[in-house]
């Protein structure tokens, strides 16, 4: 998964939550994200692409560090 803007991810089916470690080492959780934008984003050819187009645009979000 080399992408410039994303490291890795993690998704917490049980909460919904989306976190997100980016290539700067922040951290952000995208609340209520269904699995199924989980397994889209999983298949995502450009992580940072579907990120700004599809999951900043529609979920809420927290930074977590």
């Amino acid at each position: 998964m080399p992408s410039s803007v994303v490291n890795s991810y993690i998704y917490f089916p049980e909460a919904e939550v989306l976190r997100i470690i980016y290539q700067s080492g922040a951290v952000y959780d995208y609340l209520k994200a269904p699995l199924s934008i989980s397994e889209k984003f999983r298949e995502a050819r450009s992580k940072g692409r579907f990120l700004n187009s599809v999951i900043r645009r529609r979920f809420k979000y927290i930074r977590v560090s």
